[in-house]
């Protein structure tokens, strides 16, 4: 009966984790707090409502994340501020050598954060392989997530942008009557 018992708790135990460490995926709401931008202001999935956004969690030690940040940069700066944002999540990384990449890519047209050693924004995104990307809509809700790098799936990826590109931004909620 004992070992029933310890069997069923571990399973328990398991089917938590599991459940703990889901990811969100297409039509779930992201999670909202996405670090601090170069002037130290929390930057929010909430502020960039309207537009369709790029969230990108990389670090300076992967390859593929240092080639994914100018392809990003060079599709922010081909399709403008006023409707795109891409941010490029520090994943897993030293802060030395963040600042570093950070200063070194200044030109770039990209928000920059650092996520630090607790993982307080990773975590929430179900991350556990660089880079790691998520599509938001203008809607506000992940449209899709890519694990990896390929440069197969650039096509795919910028007619996934342009698609949500297309639609238009949600309108503010009117004002309540006075």
């Amino acid at each position: 009966m004992k070992r029933i018992a310890q069997l069923a708790l571990a399973m328990l135990a398991l089917m938590l984790v599991t459940v703990c460490q889901a990811r969100p995926g297409p039509g779930d709401v992201p999670p909202d707090f996405l670090g601090r931008d170069r002037n130290g202001h929390d930057l929010h999935v909430s502020d960039l409502r309207g537009k369709v956004v790029i969230v990108t969690f990389w670090a300076t030690w992967c390859g593929y994340c240092m080639k994914e940040l100018p392809v990003l940069a060079a599709l922010q700066k081909m399709k403008g501020s006023n409707d795109l944002a891409i941010v490029g999540v520090s994943h897993n990384d030293d802060l030395e050598a963040f600042k570093k990449a950070r200063h070194n890519w200044r030109s770039l047209d990209v928000i920059l954060t650092y996520d630090a050693k607790d993982q307080r924004i990773a975590k929430p995104y179900g991350v556990n392989t660089i880079p790691h990307m998520v599509i938001i809509g203008r809607d506000g809700r992940i449209d899709d997530v890519y694990v990896g790098y390929d440069e197969s799936m650039l096509d795919q990826i910028l007619a996934e942008v342009d698609e949500l590109l297309k639609q238009p931004a949600p309108q503010a909620p009117a004002a309540a009557a006075p």
